[in-house]
């Protein structure tokens, strides 16, 4: 796919948006040098996550592991306790191996082009492109989300961007317009565009330093792009939470090394969906035997009344019922798990999900 521009017009297009960025460009910490690390960190926050939201995080990061072999070299669990908030956990399990992969094969150095960053732990497309251009200056297309939506409107593409083959378009498209000199900013200014004029929603395409060059626009077509097939439905998966109090504190399962919120302390749960019984009252039955075979230990339980808690992942929605049980503080040999105080709850790395059946119970130590 090639715009059919003349030199003049691609040379007019790139003075048009970098002359924008210059004057209005966003002041984010990580753009105030070109370090890979800093570039790689704000861009793994960032998926899935506001640019507000990530700002303290990124910050906090940087004091705790501020250069990539300190993130290297720390305990996981100190790294995950950073995260704690940003949800999407594996982020920083692959944000971690890729520092150590930077220290450990490739002498602490960054590699520089994006097929070489594309070899380190949880690097996609975008990041290596994002990394390959910012920091060192490569004309490598970086295409998130805004892009798609930038250059869809632009060119008034109508293939569908949820389906992968498509990026290559992209990618082909903006190699053609990206600025050899300033590629890092030309992406950037990318970004900014897609965050204010031509974002998703609410656009102001008349004020786009870009305007003249928006088909989309001038055809007043502009919420027509970008084309994208619906996702389906989230998977709606009913748990129970098994809230266990002894008098050493409640119990907390670290749960399975791989899978959601993975190597994460949360309340035992059970999936009411496997269950047989269709009754609550025998579902609770059910679910003390389950739990009874895997700890040797026989509880009864019951529902606790506070609220459902509902939290939604990319692709389904857990709805978790508390229930609670006391009980004798038993040998947890058999389990990855401890007793917790109410108080050290705030300790350990908790997935939001668990903040919130935390928050449901009205126990504190969370923050």
């Amino acid at each position: 796919m090639a715009p059919n521009w003349s030199k003049a017009k691609v040379t007019a297009f790139r003075r048009a948006l970098l002359g924008w960025y210059d004057q209005e460009k966003r002041d984010l910490p990580w753009r105030r040098d070109h370090d890979p690390y800093h570039i790689l960190l704000s861009e793994t926050m960032l998926q899935q996550t506001q640019v507000a939201t990530v700002i303290p995080y990124y910050e906090h990061f940087l004091q705790l592991f501020p250069t990539v072999q300190a993130l290297a070299q720390a305990p996981e669990d100190q790294v995950m306790k950073a995260w704690e908030g940003l949800g999407y956990y594996s982020r920083a399990r692959h944000l971690q191996q890729a520092a150590k992969q930077v220290v450990q094969d490739y002498g602490g150095q960054f590699p520089r082009t994006a097929a070489e960053l594309r070899q380190l732990s949880g690097i996609g497309p975008y990041t290596a492109g994002a990394i390959a251009s910012i920091a060192f200056n490569q004309p490598e297309p970086a295409i998130d989300g805004n892009a798609f939506r930038v250059f869809s409107r632009l060119f008034k593409i109508d293939a569908d961007i949820a389906k992968p083959q498509t990026r290559q378009l992209f990618d082909q498209l903006i190699r053609q317009l990206i600025d050899p000199k300033r590629p890092g900013d030309f992406n950037q200014a990318i970004m900014d565009l897609g965050s204010s004029y031509m974002r998703a929603k609410d656009p102001d395409p008349a004020h786009s330093p870009l305007a003249a060059f928006d088909q989309s626009y001038l055809s007043d077509t502009v919420m027509d792009y970008p084309v994208k097939s619906k996702k389906k439905p989230k998977k709606v998966v009913p748990y129970f939470a098994l809230v266990i109090h002894s008098p050493q504190g409640y119990l907390l399962v670290r749960r399975p090394r791989t899978g959601m919120l993975a190597d994460l302390w949360m309340f035992p749960l059970v999936d009411r969906s496997e269950l047989d019984a269709a009754l609550e009252v025998d579902q609770l039955v059910e679910a003390a035997d389950r739990f009874e075979a895997l700890a040797d230990v026989h509880l009864t339980f019951e529902v606790t009344g506070a609220k459902l808690v509902r939290h939604t992942f990319t692709h389904q929605q857990w709805q978790l019922t508390l229930v609670q049980a006391d009980s004798p503080a038993f040998d947890l040999a058999v389990l990855p798990a401890k007793w917790v105080k109410a108080a050290d709850f705030g300790r350990l790395a908790l997935p939001t999900v668990q903040k919130k059946l935390l928050k449901a119970l009205g126990l504190g130590g969370t923050k």
